[in-house]
């Protein structure tokens, strides 16, 4: 089936704009569309209208018109809902018109309705979302093409997968041998698959060129992006109904990392709106490869005849790159895959095997010397979330693994311990249960097998009579260690296996292939840790459906993304071992779950971060992961100064608490310590301490100070501030009293504009705009004086954080501290953000103003999340504040808080963290301003240290700002593995704190993630 090429001149813009006026009757400006072989344009008409002119070719049969206008009429009546073109008739009544063109040749034109959008190939990223609604776009239409019938779609057509053994005779024209052997691969496979399969496959119309450049997108905004339609209806013809399918998924897959993903995703839309059969999820596989290989082949041979034509290559390059992906993805596989996405068992005999294994497990034999069905053992939680190994579970030392497992096995009285089957781990930290080369890709967590633990050297037997299908010492690259799989019989003409791992060396030598195993046989013994990879001894006991040609390399530990397929693949062992199932803890919900308890149990305007909520379940240094295990790098929370669950704060914690907690009314030296400790960081006369339990209840101290040392009420604070949820701090925190469910300003309230010289009244480049903000304060302040009044403090972060990462002009505070002390009030600096060393430059944040605040305010990042702030100030105003009235916090600095406050700064000075918030903190700054001169969206990029907002916007010139953009930016790099937050009064900047353990190499990470997110149109100005 020779393909086809064009013999005819293009029709020009001008002609199309002729044609549309005298044929049709519009009056448009025409604009030449990319087409194969027919000359299409889209028309602009003067009262707004869009059209789309379609040219065919010379030599264009008129029944292929007519088949493509009666099958959108066709549409258009049985599905008005759907977003396919509609017809326009001639002024005549007439579907198409013969028209003669400027070359001399006679051609059929026709008119339809333009449907707008972005075309799927130029749209980033697919979300899954996005895809499933193809998927059940095309279902949707081939469901209503079904009653349809047309003498053309019986066809000749190079593209109909029925008909793709075509490119045999055309292979001879891909030059390169190993991508000529890739296409024969996946032609063996068709042969093999669909061929067979082709006489009981069901067949209708259909669309059949669902390609990325036919199917439209709706614009970025709003969010989430749908499918707007797809166009060009010039390969419609009768074929497998699962090619549509097939063909929509060999586009979506290209340039995909995870092919399947992206395909399975498609086929869960396809499949909700016109439901396939078994027979061709089967051949779903097959035939996107093909789809992929009659691309590549005709490119191949197309550029033999038009050498310089770029629509002929414009997916081949792409297309290569896949078929090498699918090349690495056994067919089988694809089909559980594309089961589960349709919601079936991913493997189809699975639901009868457990049943079959649960009838054969009561006449097993025990695997071990020990009956694990009676004999007492062990359970051991190892999951992500457990806390069987404290805040070092990733970094285990091999032999302290071993030494726990068994230590506590001997405790407990019993021999056997026993390791979780379907349970994500923390510790597969190897780059080989990595999908990609980042420390945030997707890791294999899932562990598919129950582990054993026993003394090496024991014994282990067959449960059920079996063949030796493999024997391997695989090192590399599961580590299994001498491994050895059983084939056993199911009846006549079904099999499964088991899988046996971590034995000892000798069993190697012990076994062949072929051999005979009777059911309570010995055939191995399990190993010791140097044999199977630095863990303890134990057997890793798997079940096994489908080997999926693996043998011994078949995967112990799956992706949390493959999950339901691995698991059909490898059931649960323990039906066949028969543990008893009360002595497993209960599951843990999974984040579904828990995200509907929380909406069930908890205040509902309790927020959560994300589109897509993360349930966290662990965390260490910069990194949290989820309950699948999954990394994500933190860029967000500044709680965690010196590093989430840091060894040294933990210890300190935990060590302390074993001795005493208890409330501060009793002498402790650990708070006097810390007192002294603390104040060693601050000038004089800052040497008065209190200590609570949060921010919010330290900024309440620091307002009673002040009131009881001025005898004053009122406080001027700045716009959009933020200090903390008490009643008070609401009432002096315009983010709040300001916004929804706020209640508006008290009249003790003083509203000062905030020094942003970004966006405020002035900016930089103006020498004096710390003291003309600074000059808002000193009229409010003489306002108040010619009221009568006067102002209890002014208080301020000394780098405002919630009102977008604001850093203050030069001067500012001087000035201000100045004209508040001059009316008799006190300074507050709130460093609840930014102390201890975030700014680099300086320990605190009103260091970089060269000012000493009168009363200073710690919190978050005090105690690395342990329950602790504290209030400081000077000896005079904490004379003022003994008035008699006691102050008391029950757990304020209390002998545990304040050893874990010890802690932090031990940590702080031995590990020079304040150095490298400076040192990373410019290397971060500098690449982002790097990233601003390649993307308007990026208005301003600010801060110090580990303490930097990226400001969005629409307009570099307005600097309106980008909201949404920066909401979406947000999303999708908590989708790529990296947390950060938006802040400031519109909500359009990503704030970056950091624990301060945050490298070069994840600044580089935020970074070129960063990059590739605004390169996604969604991410470009403007809207």
């Amino acid at each position: 089936m020779l393909p086809e090429a064009r013999v005819t001149q293009p029709v020009t813009e001008a002609e199309a704009t002729q044609l549309a006026r005298e044929v049709f009757g519009v009056e448009a400006d025409a604009r030449a569309l990319p087409g194969e072989y027919d000359d299409n344009f889209h028309l602009t008409a003067k009262d707004g209208r869009g059209y789309v002119l379609k040219v065919m070719h010379a030599g264009r049969e008129r029944s292929f018109v007519d088949m493509q206008c009666r099958a959108l009429q066709h549409l258009a009546s049985r599905a008005p809902h759907l977003a396919v073109p509609r017809v326009c008739p001639a002024p005549n009544g007439a579907a198409f018109q013969n028209v003669l063109v400027a070359d001399g040749s006679e051609r059929l034109a026709w008119l339809l309705t333009f449907l707008p959008g972005t075309v799927l190939a130029d749209v980033k990223p697919h979300e899954p979302e996005l895809l499933e609604g193809l998927g059940r776009l095309l279902g949707e239409m081939d469901a209503a093409l079904q009653d349809f019938s047309h003498p053309s779609v019986e066809r000749e057509l190079k593209w109909d997968l029925t008909r793709a053994a075509w490119i045999r005779d055309y292979l001879h024209h891909i030059r390169d041998a190993s991508r000529r052997k890739l296409v024969e691969q996946f032609f063996s496979l068709y042969e093999a698959e669909v061929v067979p399969a082709l006489t009981h496959l069901r067949r209708s119309v259909i669309y059949g060129d669902a390609n990325d450049h036919n199917v439209l997108v709706s614009a970025p905004w709003p969010q989430p992006r749908r499918v707007a339609g797809v166009i060009d209806f010039g390969d419609m013809h009768y074929g497998l109904i699962v090619s549509e399918l097939a063909i929509a998924s060999a586009y979506v897959i290209l340039g995909k990392k995870n092919p399947l993903q992206a395909g399975s995703a498609v086929a869960a839309g396809y499949h909700k709106a016109f439901p396939l059969e078994e027979a061709e999820l089967a051949v779903l596989f097959p035939l996107i490869a093909m789809r992929l290989a009659v691309s590549v082949v005709n490119s191949a041979h197309r550029k033999t005849l038009i050498p310089d034509d770029p629509y002929v290559t414009v997916s081949e390059a792409p297309a290569w790159d896949a078929l090498e992906r699918l090349a690495q993805i056994h067919p089988r596989f694809a089909h559980y895959c594309f089961r589960s996405a349709c919601g079936m068992p991913p493997v189809p005999q699975s639901e009868d095997f457990r049943r079959w294994l649960a009838v054969k497990a009561k006449t097993a034999a025990p695997i071990l010397d020990v009956d694990v069905r009676t004999a007492p053992c062990r359970v051991f939680d190892l999951s992500v979330g457990s806390a069987y190994f404290g805040s070092d579970s990733r970094d285990a030392d091999a032999s302290a693994f071993t030494d726990k497992i068994f230590g506590d096995m001997k405790r407990d009285g019993v021999r056997v311990g026993v390791g979780r089957y379907d349970e994500p781990r923390p510790f597969y930290t190897s780059s080989l249960f990595s999908a990609g080369g980042n420390p945030t890709d997707e890791r294999r967590t899932i562990h598919l097998g129950l582990d054993l633990f026993v003394e090496p050297g024991t014994r282990l037997y067959a449960p059920l009579e079996g063949v030796v299908h493999t024997v391997a010492n695989n090192t590399v690259p599961l580590d299994y260690g001498p491994v050895v799989i059983l084939r056993h019989a199911i009846g006549d003409n079904q099999e499964f296996f088991s899988l046996y791992g971590h034995l000892s060396k000798d069993t190697l030598s012990e076994l062949k292939v072929g051999q005979r195993i009777a059911q309570g046989q010995q055939f191995a013994r399990v190993g010791t840790t140097l044999e199977n990879g630095g863990w303890p001894p134990h057997v890793h006991f798997q079940i096994i459906l489908d080997l999926l040609e693996c043998g011994a390399d078949f995967l112990g530990v799956a992706y949390a993304s493959e999950r339901a397929v691995w698991t059909s693949l490898s059931p649960d062992p323990n039906l066949l071992l028969g543990i008893p199932s009360e002595r497993f803890p209960a599951k843990e919900p999974d984040a579904s779950e828990t995200l509907a308890q929380r909406k069930a149990l908890l205040g509902k305007n309790l927020s959560i971060s994300y589109h897509r909520p993360l349930k966290i379940v662990r965390g260490s240094m910069q990194y949290l992961y989820d309950d699948t295990g999954r990394a994500y790098l933190d860029v967000y929370n500044n709680v965690p100064l010196v590093g989430h669950s840091h060894p040294r704060v933990v210890r300190a914690a935990q060590e302390q608490l074993a001795v005493l907690n208890t409330n501060t009314r009793y002498l402790h030296d650990n708070v006097n310590r810390y007192a002294q400790r603390l104040t060693r960081y601050m000038p004089e006369p800052l040497r008065i301490c209190y200590f609570v339990n949060s921010g919010s209840e330290a900024n309440e101290l620091a307002l009673r100070l002040a009131r009881a040392h001025t005898r004053q009420e009122g406080i001027v604070v700045l716009e959009h501030a933020y200090h903390g949820h008490t009643n008070t701090l609401i009432d002096i925190s315009p983010y709040k009293f300001n916004g929804p469910g706020g209640g508006g300003r008290k009249p003790w309230v003083h509203v000062a504009p905030i020094a942003d010289d970004y966006r405020g009244l002035y900016r930089r480049g103006d020498a004096d705009a710390g003291k003309k903000y600074a000059r808002h304060v000193a009229e409010i302040l003489s306002r108040l004086r010619a009221e009568g009044r006067s102002a209890a403090a002014y208080i301020a972060e000394t780098l405002p954080s919630v009102a977008g990462q604001i850093v203050f002009p030069p001067g500012y505070l001087a000035e201000v501290y100045r004209h508040v002390r001059s009316a008799g009030g006190v300074c507050i600096a709130d460093e609840v953000q930014v102390g201890f060393g975030r700014l680099g430059t300086h320990f605190w944040g009103f260091e970089t103003q060269g000012v000493v605040p009168d009363i200073v305010v710690l919190g978050k990042p005090i105690g690395n999340g342990f329950p602790l702030a504290a209030v400081i100030t000077t000896t005079e105003i904490a004379a003022s504040f003994d008035n008699g009235m006691e102050f008391f916090s029950t757990f304020g600095g209390n002998s545990v808080a304040a050893a874990a406050g010890l802690a932090v700064l031990d940590v702080l000075e031995e590990e020079r963290l304040q150095e490298n918030a400076l040192r990373v903190g410019n290397y971060l700054i500098a690449r982002l301003r790097e990233l601003q001169e390649d993307h308007a969206l990026i208005g301003d990029v600010r801060g110090s240290g580990l303490f930097l907002g990226v400001d969005f916007v629409r307009d570099l010139t307005t600097r309106e700002p980008a909201p949404d953009e920066a909401s979406y930016i947000v999303n999708r790099l908590r989708d790529s593995g990296i947390l950060t937050g938006t802040d400031g009064p519109h909500h359009n900047v990503i704030k970056l704190r950091p624990p301060l353990v945050f490298s070069q190499a994840d600044a580089d990470l935020l970074v070129s993630t960063l990059h590739s997110i605004l390169e996604e149109d969604a991410a470009r100005p403007p809207r």
